[in-house]
């Protein structure tokens, strides 16, 4: 009980702060020095919970999210920093730090300390937690949350290269790690945005322009080391404009993509490569070359599984879909719509007819294709009418796989045709 009375006195002079700026009463002082005694009183047991932790710190980062409401409702003057204003901060940082040298090897623990302090602003807390990954890593180097949380510390300090290792490293014990190579992906898109913005401060341009030498001095000041990508595409002449390029056409993400593609086929790591470049705020030219890449090494990769059939034959739907999101102007009755299904339909109903070893499962895909768009309320009659006519050709043809009949009746019963 000693350590419960120890963590009693140390509260004393941050609650009479908070008393004294008026932002809670001595009634719930009282109220937070019992419910503290409560989880300290948990902490000392002989074996303490790792739940006992992180309830402790959710009490205190509720508390704090009272305090600072009750600052901007009393419009309190901005005064210099006193105990109240971070102590509550602090305490959550110490709960972590107190439950890490319990559960030292306990990953979630690690992650959410990182978040809490990010969340905070802690940076340079941030760093020093991150600084410990080694620890971490050692004890977990098959966890690439790892991995991605300390490579995002490095891209935060202006350290692609170290960024960069720590992925490939994390990478050749977590290949099959979808979030990897998603986040692999997504720091070499980052990589060709901050080249851009060094460029334009350097005064260099596509078009090979060359430096200042006040202007490079100047720049060179504020960034990180160079990594060898840079020092190629700012040298002078043809070979500094064709590295310059290649990094613009997105030459190293592409490589990626078809490192990640090898080292995991699956159609879960498309699909996710394939979210993140068109959520990504590149260019729009760089951000169609590079799905133009990965549909191609999709096509070589997963050649006639029938998830890649589905994701190849309506990219100019997704497409579509994602203007519509945007704010522009897209609708399925559309001539630009209606062609996109008809390409999606015929380039499915080629692949069920192919009639491959996969066959049955192919079907199986394309029904799910046909009752997605079917059971819009949105889509026109005649499309849909047009969708139930080929499934149906395609469910009379000899051999054709059960299920495809079996489709075709479910979507032209009655109570399907109201919809």
């Amino acid at each position: 009980m000693e350590r419960v009375q120890f963590q009693q006195e140390q509260m004393l002079p941050e609650l009479k702060d908070l008393v004294q700026k008026s932002l809670f009463s001595q009634s719930e002082v009282k109220q937070i020095v019992k419910k503290r005694t409560q989880f300290e009183t948990a902490l000392v047991r002989r074996i303490p919970k790792k739940s006992d932790f992180l309830r402790y710190a959710a009490y205190e980062m509720n508390l704090e999210q009272l305090r600072r409401k009750r600052v901007e409702r009393l419009k309190l003057e901005k005064t210099a920093p006193s105990i109240s204003d971070y102590a509550l901060v602090r305490r959550q940082f110490q709960i972590f730090e107190r439950a890490l040298k319990k559960f030292k090897s306990d990953v979630g623990l690690w992650i959410q300390y990182i978040q809490v302090a990010k969340r905070e602003g802690a940076r340079s807390l941030v760093g020093r937690i991150t600084a410990r990954r080694v620890q971490a890593l050692q004890l977990h180097p098959r966890t690439p949350a790892l991995y991605i949380i300390a490579a995002s510390h490095e891209l935060n300090h202006m350290s692609p290269s170290a960024a960069r290792a720590l992925l490939q490293r994390g990478l050749r014990l977590n290949a099959d790690s979808v979030d990897m190579w998603r986040e692999y992906v997504r720091m070499e898109l980052g990589f060709v945005e901050g080249m851009k913005r060094r460029w334009t401060v350097l005064g260099i341009h596509e078009e090979g322009h060359p430096v200042a030498e006040a202007e490079t001095t100047t720049a060179e000041k504020d960034t990180a080391p160079l990594t060898p990508e840079e020092i190629a595409a700012e040298k002078g002449g043809d070979e500094g404009e064709r590295a310059r390029q290649a990094i613009m056409d997105g030459a190293i993400v592409k490589s990626v993509i078809l490192s990640a593609a090898k080292a995991l086929p699956s159609i879960n790591l498309f699909s996710a490569l394939e979210a993140l470049i068109r959520s990504y705020p590149s260019e729009e030219r760089l951000r169609t070359a590079l799905l133009d890449h990965l549909y191609s090494v999709l096509k070589d990769t997963l050649q006639g599984d029938p998830r890649a059939v589905k994701m190849l034959a309506t990219r100019k739907l997704r497409e579509l879909t994602s203007q519509e999101n945007s704010g522009d102007s897209v609708t399925d009755e559309g001539e630009e719509f209606v062609n996109a299904l008809q390409v999606a339909n015929e380039s499915f109903s080629l692949a069920v007819s192919a009639g491959s070893a996969n066959a049955s499962a192919m079907a199986e895909v394309y029904v799910e294709f046909i009752e997605e768009w079917c059971k819009l309320p949105t889509l026109d009659p005649n499309l849909r009418a047009y969708l139930v006519a080929s499934l149906r050709k395609l469910a009379r043809r000899p051999n054709a796989p059960p299920l495809l009949q079996a489709a075709h009746i479910r979507l032209t019963s009655p109570s399907c045709e109201a919809l």
